[in-house]
């Protein structure tokens, strides 16, 4: 490294989570986006996101493996090889962490390795290459660099930074330190998961409520006002036409039959509401609309650690863009 980046320039992680506040219309698109695509993708995979959530899981043991002994690896030499060496398998450890019944964890990595996803190789226990492959982190690379370069334009508006980074560039300073800035995603995304779980029981339903928010959010006649606490108002009921059982289906992958079942759990709950016509939109009553708001207010503190740690890294890696180096600074460890 032949300059020592300005310690006086790193983005302040409080500063961070009032300038969201302050914006967050502008951030959410981008956000909800991420969060409805991330649930479908893995959907996709197995018919079942909790599976993917345990592939992820295991990957992200790696990730936590190279963070504890200083080593970068960059997005193509992680992708390189035809799999992928795990860390021993602990059903009452997944279990824990990722507060799942430990039978259906148990019986969840029974079929992951009969299907030929696990394979194990004496002591050696791999992630196969197409597996590896199809989680791969190419879009979600690409929506999370549409979040920060968002948030890059709302600090450059309000004078706090001098420079907007694009899109790419931002892609590319992440998949440069990717198993740093990987593993800082994963730590957000496994508590946002792990909220949603706790209230809904089960991702799926949440990937179905996604759609229907950002029908909402996406609707060309809603123009909240900036801040979070005026946004989160303002959807409530802003989409007058609805969202279809039929749509969710075949947006999310999800049968019609469990998008119908789940629709109702969240219709009960009241987080949806469906009108003569059977259209769904978002419209949180009572307990679910304060649920939403505390919700929201703890995924915003886990993005603002996120987008601390990740866009200052971005920033360094692009204030020392030709240099070869290992360097982390222990502000963001």
């Amino acid at each position: 490294m032949k300059f020592i980046p300005s310690i006086s320039e790193q983005i302040d992680e409080k500063m961070i989570n009032r300038v969201i506040h302050k914006n967050f219309s502008l951030i959410a698109p981008s956000f909800f986006t991420l969060t409805s695509n991330w649930f479908i993708r893995a959907y996709e995979h197995f018919k079942d996101i909790d599976k993917f959530v345990i592939i992820i899981y295991l990957i992200n043991k790696d990730l936590i493996f190279f963070r504890k002994n200083g080593v970068k690896i960059d997005y193509e030499t992680f992708y390189k090889d035809k799999s992928i060496e795990i860390d021993k398998i602990n059903i009452s450890d997944i279990a824990k962490d990722l507060h799942i019944p430990k039978e259906s964890i148990r019986r969840k990595i029974l079929e992951l390795e009969k299907s030929g996803v696990i394979k194990k190789n004496g002591k050696k226990i791999f992630i196969v290459r197409d597996t590896l492959y199809s989680a791969r982190a190419t879009h979600t690379l690409k929506e999370i660099a549409t979040i920060l370069h968002e948030f890059n334009k709302i600090l450059k508006k309000e004078k706090l930074v001098s420079q907007i980074y694009t899109i790419n560039q931002i892609v590319d300073s992440m998949k440069e330190n990717f198993s740093f800035c990987w593993y800082q995603f994963n730590k957000f995304w496994f508590s946002y998961i792990y909220r949603w779980r706790k209230e809904l029981n089960d991702l799926e339903t949440i990937s179905i409520g996604m759609v229907v928010v950002i029908n909402a959010i996406k609707n060309k006649n809603f123009n909240p006002k900036k801040k979070l606490s005026s946004f989160r108002k303002e959807v409530m009921g802003s989409d007058l036409r609805g969202v279809n059982a039929m749509s969710i289906s075949e947006i999310t992958g999800i049968p019609r039959p469990t998008v119908v079942r789940k629709l109702k759990i969240l219709v009960d709950k009241k987080y949806l509401h469906i009108n003569e016509k059977k259209l769904f939109s978002f419209n949180a009553k009572d307990n679910a609309f304060q649920t939403t708001g505390r919700m929201l207010d703890q995924n915003m503190l886990g993005l603002s650690n996120f987008i601390y740690r990740v866009f200052n890294q971005v920033k360094i890696i692009n204030f020392n863009n030709n240099e070869d180096d290992n360097y982390i600074p222990g502000y963001l460890r």
